[in-house]
């Protein structure tokens, strides 16, 4: 059970301590797609859903996210978030929306799942923003990219890891 951090040699669940970590500079990015018609691309990219931008509702959403994931998944350290940043990159040949986020922060523990919240809260709204128009959007490939700092380094997913 040891090779697991969040049990104890019982098998009970617990909290990591990072007490005695040092503080290092700690970088994550993620990505996901959201796949939609081509209507629904349409609207988003071309800011006419109904209820309102939806690309920066989603960013909003994501950015936050990001802040309170702590509040989400059960073993997360609160974390004092020093950048955040969700970006959108629109793919028509796909009718997609390309989402990534990257997160930082100068702490104890790193901000993986931080920058995952981000993207999958992101994508939520904006199939939230516009299951009016499409209930068949996929949320796909939610994945870590990169990740720096900390005891187990830099890791960077190779381009063959992706689907």
């Amino acid at each position: 059970m040891s090779e697991f951090t969040h049990l104890d040699e019982k098998g009970n669940v617990r909290m990591v301590d990072v007490t005695v970590k040092p503080e290092t500079d700690r970088r994550a990015v993620a990505k996901g797609t959201v796949l939609m018609s081509r209507k629904t691309f349409e609207i988003i990219t071309h800011g006419q859903a109904k209820k309102g931008n939806v690309l920066e509702t989603a960013r909003i959403a994501g950015i936050m996210a990001a802040k309170k994931t702590w509040d989400l998944i059960p073993m997360c350290h609160p974390l004092a978030i020093t950048h955040a940043v969700i970006n959108f990159f629109p793919d028509e040949t796909r009718s997609a929306i390309h989402i990534q986020a990257e997160v930082r922060v100068k702490s104890q523990t790193g901000v993986e799942m931080e920058a995952l919240t981000a993207v999958s809260v992101a994508a939520l709204t904006l199939y939230d923003m516009c299951k009016s128009y499409d209930k068949a959007m996929m949320i796909n490939d939610v994945c870590l990219m990169e990740k720096s700092g900390g005891k187990s380094g830099h890791y960077k997913r190779d381009i063959y890891e992706t689907t």
